[in-house]
């Protein structure tokens, strides 16, 4: 029931801000000169190709390859969008076994849906949706939660360097893991109670560049035992070369850290839409 009421709590807040942007003068008119975007989904299919190094403390290192594909949904009236993550993973360090350090092993898989119809939150034209991590690596759990997101514009005929501003939040619930023996795996991390909070902004450095921060990294609150915050500052500039075909480098920092996820985080990505 906990979760229910967390998210209950987030939709009646989202829906909050987008019937008060609905009101020009509470918003979209005003300082930020914002609003809302009247359509949030592509038509065409995105295929990205990611690559992170992130470090851990005490010397402890981790290098991830990802494979990312975004494929649009429709059902009559209903659109939205599909994301599928797929990675390899190799962790190292003078912390680990010979036998494991160092050799790339299957990471986690997550699916991820959302979308909304006309009928719905007809005032915020926000999206719903929720994500599914499957567990294929060495370490790992069953998780699942819902999201909630929404894109914000300038007016039609601004000359902000604002691009976008497009808050999500994801609740985030472990429920088994993959080798539940500490006896036999005692690196297993304990199950996932997250709230994550991405405030992303996109911030026009051309009309090819951008700079977005809290894309790929969110802030996280840890609701489960010991809590704890993970704010980073996360940033990463992205440039198209021509309209089928965009790359992207960025980094990560940590600081505020009671809640440890990672020291730092440098990562890019090539990205092909068809």
């Amino acid at each position: 029931m906990t979760l229910l009421r967390i998210f209950a709590h987030l939709l009646i807040s989202l829906g909050s801000i987008g019937n008060a942007c609905a009101d020009e003068s509470k918003f979209s008119g005003g300082f930020l000169n914002l609003e809302k975007a009247s359509d949030q989904y592509s038509s065409q299919r995105v295929l990205e190709f990611w690559g992170y190094h992130n470090t851990f403390g005490e010397q402890t290192q981790s290098d991830t390859l990802k494979l990312r594909y975004y494929q649009p949904l429709q059902f009559d009236q209903w659109r939205g969008t599909m994301r599928l993550d797929t990675s390899y993973v190799s962790t190292y360090g003078p912390t680990l076994t010979e036998q494991s350090s160092g050799t790339y092993n299957a990471g986690n898989t997550m699916l991820t849906v959302w979308g909304n119809h006309p009928s719905i939150l007809k005032n915020w034209e926000g999206t719903l949706g929720a994500r599914v991590v499957f567990p294929f690596g060495n370490n790992g759990q069953w998780a699942a939660g819902p999201q909630i997101g929404t894109v914000y514009v300038p007016n039609k005929g601004s000359d902000s360097r604002l691009s976008d501003f497009s808050p999500l939040l994801r609740y985030m619930y472990g429920f088994d893991t993959k080798s539940n023996s500490f006896a036999s795996n005692p690196n297993q991390p304990p199950l996932v109670r997250n709230l994550n909070i991405f405030p992303t902004l996109g911030l026009n450095i051309s009309p090819s560049t951008q700079l977005r921060l809290w894309d790929e990294n969110g802030i996280v609150w840890n609701t489960g035992g010991g809590g704890g915050w993970f704010i980073p500052l996360d940033a990463m500039v992205t440039h198209r070369l021509n309209k089928s075909f965009l790359f992207a480098v960025g980094a990560s920092k940590q600081v505020v850290q009671s809640y440890s996820v990672y020291d730092w985080s440098f990562y890019g990505k090539l990205s092909f839409n068809f």
